[in-house]
């Protein structure tokens, strides 16, 4: 059974290997099997005119996990890349060259590097089994792309790479990009390794690169270079060379007109004319500068400014459950203290709950007759408060109970009795001042 969704894509653009093609779907398929994870390769036949069209439909009726593309007519190796890219639909993506010179026994390690946290493996062909005319030339190319662009790798040309699905998404493969994907991936944050590659020697076709890919090569650096450095800042790519040359201009003329104040003649020196010269490529330099910023200010793109590694966000079932009062922490809050929260506010607020009223208590005597306290007049100061009052009663008094109102709230009634001597009775009430108790007028 095919799974719709495999989990491997093998991308192989070629042009005119019908020579290579079955041995290569044969070794590809035995690399996979091995894996024993779901698959799909896909071919690119860029425009090939030798039977590779007609080979490669041979293998679709034979194997439903296989896909081609064909072009209409020979676009390249980056425009092949574009249209694959679009198409794979695996979570780790490999491409590989048609030619047999990738070994593609060596689909586990790249794999195993991805698993491991790369998101982008480019394969170094340390041994390289191609002519002198092709190495020298490659190695001289490898090494400025890897100065210039701050990448530390061997070998940016080799085919034979590792992609997260997520790093192919974004990048943009065009003209001659193939060589610098691995510098894109870098601009974008993605992590870059490096692997170690069995290169072989070509068994059937020729090579369709030759000298001058070195030139296009170098030119593709220069846009590549503007595009992951200066591509939101264009003025300071420009701007930087205009002032330094404005400068050696503006120096030129200020010498010139120090010459002229003391009678000299300038006007036939050919230093004058190499001032106004230089100022006239600085303006030119600015003018260019300004009119890219406004060309990104009005065509950039979010997508083109970062790159996002992942988002995290609440699940509908935590939002459902969500309580902005609720205590996260294990332990219970204080008993006195509550939270509470408005829909008003930025913040849960707190509440503390108010005292319970006090309740009359009813006191045993515990005074001897000649200690007993003598009644005495308590005059309140603060006329809002319920003033405390001594009375004397004939007769003992038993206290009556009855529902408290807000006007007597907080008051402590002390009730001293003698059976014995027959003295009067004392009823001392004292009022506690209720914070919570406003007074009736």
């Amino acid at each position: 059974m095919i799974d719709a969704q495999p989990y491997i894509s093998l991308l192989i653009p070629l042009y005119n290997e019908v020579g290579s093609i079955p041995e290569m779907y044969a070794q590809c398929t035995a690399a996979c099997t091995a894996i024993a994870r779901p698959y799909e390769i896909l071919f690119i036949d860029d425009g090939s005119s030798d039977g590779s069209a007609q080979a490669l439909d041979a293998l679709v009726q034979q194997d439903p996990r296989v896909r081609v593309v064909h072009f209409r007519r020979n676009f390249g190796k980056s425009s092949a890349l574009a249209a694959g890219f679009e198409r794979v639909r695996g979570q780790v993506v490999l491409t590989l060259d048609g030619d047999l010179q990738d070994d593609p026994a060596m689909i586990p390690d790249f794999l195993a590097r991805i698993e491991a946290g790369a998101d982008l493996v480019s394969g170094w062909k340390q041994k390289r089994n191609d002519p002198a005319d092709k190495t020298i030339p490659s190695k001289v190319f490898n090494g400025v792309v890897s100065r210039l662009s701050g990448v530390k790798l061997h070998d940016f040309n080799c085919g034979f790479k590792a992609y997260r699905i997520d790093c192919v998404r974004e990048l943009a493969v065009y003209g001659g990009f193939h060589r610098f994907l691995p510098v894109l991936a870098h601009s974008r944050g993605f992590r870059v390794e490096e692997l170690v590659v069995n290169h072989r020697a070509r068994k059937h076709g020729v090579s369709k690169y030759g000298f001058k890919r070195m030139f296009d090569g170098f030119m593709d650096l220069l846009t590549v270079l503007l595009l992951t450095r200066y591509r939101t800042r264009p003025l300071h790519f420009f701007g930087i060379p205009g002032a330094i040359i404005g400068a050696m201009g503006l120096l030129i003329l200020a010498y010139l007109g120090f010459v002229k104040m003391f009678g000299g003649a300038i006007g036939d020196r050919p230093l004058l004319t190499l001032g106004v010269l230089l100022s006239i490529i600085a303006v030119q330099f600015l003018g260019i500068g300004l009119l890219a910023e406004l060309l990104v200010g009005t065509s950039i793109r979010s997508a083109e400014i970062f790159s996002i590694r992942g988002e995290s966000e609440a699940t509908p079932e935590q939002i459902a459950a969500f309580q902005p009062g609720r205590v996260l922490t294990s332990a219970p809050p204080p008993a006195a203290v509550a939270q509470t929260s408005s829909p008003g506010l930025p913040s849960p607020g707190r509440m503390i709950s108010p005292p319970a009223p006090t309740v009359a208590t009813v006191r045993p005597n515990t005074f001897p007759p000649a200690a007993m306290p003598q009644p005495r007049n308590v005059t309140a100061s603060n006329p809002t408060l319920p003033q405390a009052r001594t009375t004397t009663a004939p007769s003992p008094i038993v206290p009556q109970h009855r529902a408290a109102s807000s006007s007597n709230r907080g008051l402590q009634v002390d009730i001293d009795t003698d059976d014995d001597d027959g003295e009067p009775k004392t009823v001392s009430m004292e009022a506690e001042r209720n914070p919570f108790h406003r007074p009736q007028r």
